[in-house]
């Protein structure tokens, strides 16, 4: 297994970085505990997201400029099916996220196909688009989700963490058949510096949006300075808030202006991958 080095970017670009939301509102914590419906103050910290973050951060995205990759479960997209449709109309890109934010690790192999077809059918009826992109929920692909996604006509994944830049990563270890892997990090994501859920989710220790930006620019930075490709995922009932979102701002400002930086969505960035024709990469799960 060869780590993926760097590639051609775009003419005139030396990097590329991608914004992207993960709109889970509900479905995050219902999931495999569906008793969390009952706990009313639960349920409206993630309905923030649909309901104020995401008006927040759509004008972010048009102030800078940016075109943006959001993640949508199928449930949120049948509980809010407008906000959805604002994300469309404003030019953004629709990616998978499952149905009910199923963990694919979680469940056998009938079931991730029915939370991928599921998933499909309601962006389709609520948005009117067939996504492209998927993104395992809680980014815990399994093994046989690469096949899968290949076999329903997806271009890429957006879950696995071995590389600094996108790559064809072979359905099955050895298979001709790929599809474009963009890889993110654990550090790159707000969950881990913001989200805090009593008896769900976070220790209670929650980050400052100027300790995050910090973080994330260091990242930025660093993946520039490598030719790299930095994938940046916020939630929109974390991110969203005000004062994290005025912080994001900021880091947008930094990034759209950094000369040499092509900033897209994770389509966009997965088209131009595909282009390159680049030879698949198999990974071997590990045997004991």
């Amino acid at each position: 297994m060869i780590p993926a080095g760097p590639i051609a970017w775009p003419e005139g670009k030396t990097s590329a970085a991608a914004f992207t939301f993960d709109v889970d509102a509900e479905s995050a914590v219902l999931w495999n505990t569906p008793e969390n419906a009952n706990r009313m103050s639960v349920m409206t910290h993630q309905a923030y997201g649909p309901l104020v973050g995401i008006p927040r951060l759509l004008r972010l995205l048009d102030h800078h400029q940016i075109r943006s990759t959001f993640f949508v479960p199928g449930y949120t997209a049948h509980r809010y099916p407008s906000v959805i449709r604002d994300i469309v109309s404003a030019g953004h890109e629709i990616a998978h996220h499952g149905y009910l934010h199923e963990q694919p690790t979680g469940i056998d192999r009938a079931a991730q196909i029915e939370s991928i077809d599921r998933g499909l059918d309601a962006l389709e009826e609520v948005a009117g688009v067939r996504p492209v992109g998927y993104r395992a929920p809680m980014w815990d692909l399994s093994w046989d989700m690469p096949e899968l996604l290949a076999e329903r006509g997806f271009l890429y994944d957006s879950s696995l963490m071995d590389a600094d830049v996108p790559y064809e990563l072979s359905v099955t270890p050895g298979s001709a058949t790929s599809i474009v892997e963009i890889p993110i990090q654990w550090a790159l994501d707000d969950w881990e510096q913001y989200c805090y859920l009593p008896d769900i989710s976070g220790s209670g220790v929650i980050a400052t949006p100027a300790q995050v930006r910090e973080l994330w620019t260091s990242e930025f930075e660093g993946l520039h300075n490598d030719g790299g490709c930095w994938v940046l995922t916020n939630h929109p009932f974390l991110s969203g808030r005000p004062g994290r979102a005025l912080a994001l701002g900021e880091l947008m400002d930094e990034v759209v202006a950094t000369p040499g930086v092509w900033v897209a969505s994770l389509e966009e960035i997965a088209q131009h991958t595909r282009s390159l024709e680049l030879s698949p990469r198999s990974i071997t799960r590990p045997e004991l």
